[in-house]
């Protein structure tokens, strides 16, 4: 499957900007069963300097410095991308948990893949307790990992309710988890702080996701959104497995990766700094057209 993604962020300020300098993390990465065919990033108003280079979780990250004065700031990104995962691995097949967890300790690597890194509390999941209690209960002894992180998967989605009005960005896991409400976010959040809770390393992946509009409606141009979802360790045999607890879905060639981290914090959109407005309205609209 081939996808075209319009990613559109319009800034406008209260008062007038005479300096911003920018992080963006909007520039979608290959690895596998997803190769990036072509990326354009368009800004207005155009940057006195550009320069783009990889972070250390091998994430694209553009830095922007913008030295005319703006009252609106325009971000476009398009991108094509292929997407071909193949089929799912057989959670049968995987290791018990508590072997996964020995591998993960062990690990002597230190490269951006290393389940080393995802081991441990972070910026915006750190240990709580509840979530790791939570957590236990599909794990019983010897179980198979993947069989595992399934099942929480599937009871995040079945005990909480997605509610764009009940948390923000800044919201921690355990007010999340306490209303048992929340937004993609809040589910990976809570996933990752659970599975690391039982010493399995876990990573943050944002994203995309296609959707699909009700039977005969039409798709609305700029509806989609951004996606968070969770990567676990399965072990070195098996690697990394993409699940995704606000749909309770293994990922397959619906999603699209677009950055990977401990948490939110690591992959935020966009980040930077600016001289000028305190205030500001931010619109973001987003499509994930398939090629037919």
């Amino acid at each position: 499957m081939i996808y075209d993604i319009r990613h559109l962020t319009l800034y406008e300020y209260g008062s007038t900007v005479t300096f911003s300098h920018c992080a963006l993390r909007l520039l979608p990465i290959g690895g596998p069963g997803q190769t990036v065919l072509s990326t354009s990033l368009r800004i207005t108003p155009e940057p006195a300097q550009t320069i783009e280079r990889l972070c250390f979780f091998g994430n694209r990250l553009a830095f922007l410095t913008i030295e005319t004065a703006h009252r609106k700031l325009i971000v476009e990104v398009n991108t094509s991308i292929a997407i071909d995962r193949g089929e799912p691995l057989d959670e049968a097949a995987t290791p018990a948990f508590e072997d996964v967890r020995r591998q993960g300790f062990a690990s002597a690597s230190l490269d951006k893949e290393s389940p080393a890194h995802f081991l441990h509390p972070s910026r915006l999941v750190p240990r709580y307790e509840p979530v790791t209690s939570y957590t236990r209960q599909s794990f019983a002894v010897g179980r198979p990992v993947l069989s595992g992180a399934k099942e929480l998967m599937h009871r995040i989605r079945d005990d909480f309710k997605y509610d764009t009005k009940a948390t923000v960005v800044s919201t921690p896991i355990s007010e999340a988890f306490e209303k048992r409400r929340g937004v993609c976010q809040d589910f990976a959040h809570i996933m990752i702080a659970g599975l690391r809770g039982i010493g399995l390393p876990a990573a943050y992946i944002s994203g995309y996701i296609r959707t699909i509009p009700p039977p005969g409606k039409k798709r609305l141009e700029g509806a989609d959104a951004m996606h968070a979802w969770v990567s676990v360790w399965c072990g070195e045999a098996h690697g990394w497995v993409g699940l995704d607890p606000t749909n309770s879905m293994m990922i397959g060639n619906d999603h699209i990766v677009l950055a990977q981290g401990r948490d939110y914090a690591d992959i935020s959109p966009v980040a930077g700094i600016i001289l000028g407005s305190r205030e500001q309205d931010v619109d973001v609209q987003v499509d994930v057209v398939p090629r037919v």
